[in-house]
């Protein structure tokens, strides 16, 4: 029988995670998993907001990560995938080896270096494929922001922020756009990290608003302590070299813009004859499969996925990677002829670092809705850190803490089709 051939097209929280726990499920003389991202380690998104402040994580490298799993890794970045044809296009691919990263695809209006684009391009064929090339920054369309803004989403985004940091010199001004949980963490890693700065937050509405009010009290109480302002219900409406604009006429000084305000998804889905969303998300049902292409499993930020109260989850590493497993599982199980397990796919708290000595752990209904209870302080800025290095390490544990159960793939399997009760 020939190998079932299962390709994983980046190797962020979800997509590593899912190829792991695929190597886990499936017996390796069945099945071939091909793990395809452009570069060679994890990268920990949760914590960029700690490289642009000045801090070096540890490196984990695919190569030790998947080291015997039987995933192969192609470093390689995907430039297009033919849904109908059942390939992936890639270019710049090194060798492949056992192994194992997250962006697999160009940052959202990147465009290719012409030594980039001139590289030879390869077409994979896959029989199963799991998407999971997740998001970049998003500039809202915002004017200015793409030319003068700085981002957070990526690695390298991340380091150039650094780099501007490093040369500003004392008193002047940093702004962070964006008063979501990437902005808190922003303004209070680089007001903490450097206290000669002048740094401003710009919010649409007001400061912590979905927070419960002692989460907000709390996070006014570390921005007093770390001097940053506060501009609430004031939307950028334009960004320049040395400023913003509010929506009120209002200019706020900023050497450094860092651009805050939510993510894109990589437009290679868009450009497929996939079921998408306006915003190019991959539309799933409840085991991440496909609503238009059965063979296709979307995870993580690409994927448009229901949750309590037929509400889309939220883009979060806290939902990506239980999407991850109910991906994964549900593959295995449909290969093998097994009963399809429920992930669940619910929130619990959300996590936020306000520097490396306060932090904010707000539990919230299962639908994402904040509650009264709360934890502030040193206590709540180690829970997070504890949080940060479990999905570190599940990552680079891929095949640890499952029962060594690979199961065998059926040789002859029913041609795959959108299920009613996976919708359920």
């Amino acid at each position: 029988m020939q190998q079932h051939r299962i390709i994983v097209l980046g190797a962020g929280y979800t997509g590593a995670s899912a190829a792991g726990r695929l190597a886990r499920r499936l017996h390796r003389e069945d099945v071939t998993i091909t793990l395809v991202n452009a570069e060679p380690d994890f990268v920990e998104r949760v914590r960029m907001h700690q490289v642009a402040a000045g801090q070096d994580l540890r490196p984990r490298p695919f190569s030790e990560m998947f080291a015997g799993t039987g995933v192969a890794l192609k470093l390689a970045r995907v430039t297009a995938v033919d849904v109908d044809r059942k390939t992936v296009t890639v270019t710049g691919a090194r060798p492949t080896g056992e192994a194992g990263a997250p962006e697999g695809a160009p940052e959202p209006g990147e465009t290719l270096e012409p030594a980039e684009a001139l590289e030879p391009a390869e077409t994979l064929e896959y029989d199963t494929l799991v998407y999971a090339l997740g998001s970049g920054w998003n500039s809202q369309g915002v004017p200015g922001t793409a030319e003068f803004a700085d981002q957070l989403a990526s690695r390298p985004g991340a380091l150039r922020l650094r780099e501007r940091l490093a040369r500003l010199e004392a008193g002047q001004s940093v702004v962070v756009v964006g008063g979501g949980l990437t902005g808190l963490e922003a303004a209070t890693e680089i007001a903490e990290a450097r206290p000669d700065l002048d740094v401003a937050l710009t919010a649409r509405g007001a400061l912590g608003e979905w927070l419960s009010p002692k989460g907000r009290a709390h996070v006014r109480k570390v921005f007093a302590g770390l001097g940053i302002t506060a501009h609430e219900h004031a939307a950028v409406t334009s960004v320049a070299a040395d400023r913003v604009t509010t929506a009120d006429g209002t200019s706020v000084p900023a050497a450094v813009t860092v651009w805050t305000t939510g993510f894109a998804v990589h437009p290679i889905a868009r450009a497929t004859t996939l079921k998408v969303t306006d915003t190019g998300q991959i539309m799933v049902d409840r085991t991440m499969r496909s609503l238009s292409h059965p063979d296709v499993y979307a995870v993580g930020d690409a994927a448009m996925a229901m949750g309590p109260g037929d509400k889309p989850l939220r883009m979060s590493c806290a939902t990506g990677t239980p999407m991850a497993w109910q991906a994964a599982d549900a593959i295995a199980a449909r290969l093998t002829g097994s009963k399809i397990p429920k992930t669940p796919l619910r929130y619990f708290n959300q996590c936020v670092s306000l520097g490396r000595k306060e932090g904010l752990i707000q539990y919230v209904t299962a639908d994402d809705r904040a509650v009264r209870t709360a934890l502030t302080g040193r206590f709540a800025a180690t829970y997070k850190e504890l949080v940060c290095k479990s999905a570190a390490w599940a990552v680079a544990n891929p095949t640890l803490g499952l029962p060594n159960r690979r199961r065998r793939v059926m040789t002859e399997r029913p041609q795959p089709a959108p299920t009613a009760e996976a919708a359920a």
